[in-house]
């Protein structure tokens, strides 16, 4: 039997901003074959996706992680290397506040308008307040049609205790970007 721990889709350059401290929030509403956003509490990986969208929609700044997530995505294959568990989780009922928190994570304003808020109106935004472990050892996959579509989740056959691997950010500073989201965004 194959071990396999919960994936989610996320840019790459997201997991690579991840692994070197620059973001702790994740920002989602679910793909479009979800009727909805479920929020898990277990241990997950990110599955790292590329477009060539991503380019415009990361601030200045951050551009420089679009190469580092670009090299795990790969033609026919791709390589994960982040772990996350889950610090908090706020349902976004303030998206006026959004701004509040840009420093939390590497995407424009515009990009958290149109790709967070304005797409799929009728669904809670979750802000997600994230763990970021960077696995002992990173697992490189064959992409294969199963792992395709827009849906946010799927497993993948990585095994993944939810502990191992080397941990971004301490707990001090994960309660204090709790929370500020909590506050902004509540």
């Amino acid at each position: 039997m194959t071990v396999t721990t919960l994936a989610l889709k996320e840019w790459a350059a997201v997991a690579a901003a991840l692994l070197d401290g620059r973001q702790t929030v994740l920002l989602r509403k679910g793909g479009i074959h979800e009727k909805r956003f479920e929020v898990g509490s277990g241990p997950i990986v990110v599955f790292p996706t590329v477009a060539h969208s991503h380019a415009e929609r990361v601030r200045p700044e951050h551009r420089d992680v679009l190469a580092a997530g670009a090299a795990d995505v790969e033609e026919g294959r791709f390589t994960v290397r982040a772990g996350l568990t889950l610090a908090d989780a706020v349902a976004v009922a303030r998206p006026e506040r959004l701004d509040e928190i840009a420093d939390l994570h590497i995407w424009t304003a515009d990009s958290v308008r149109e790709d967070r808020l304005e797409f799929r109106p009728r669904h809670a935004l979750h802000a997600l307040v994230v763990r970021a472990v960077e696995l002992q050892e990173p697992v490189t996959l064959d992409r294969v049609e199963a792992y395709g579509g827009c849906r946010s989740w799927l497993d993948l056959p990585v095994d993944w205790d939810g502990r191992s691997g080397r941990q971004v950010h301490d707990e001090d500073r994960l309660r204090a970007d709790a929370a500020r989201v909590r506050a902004a965004l509540a």
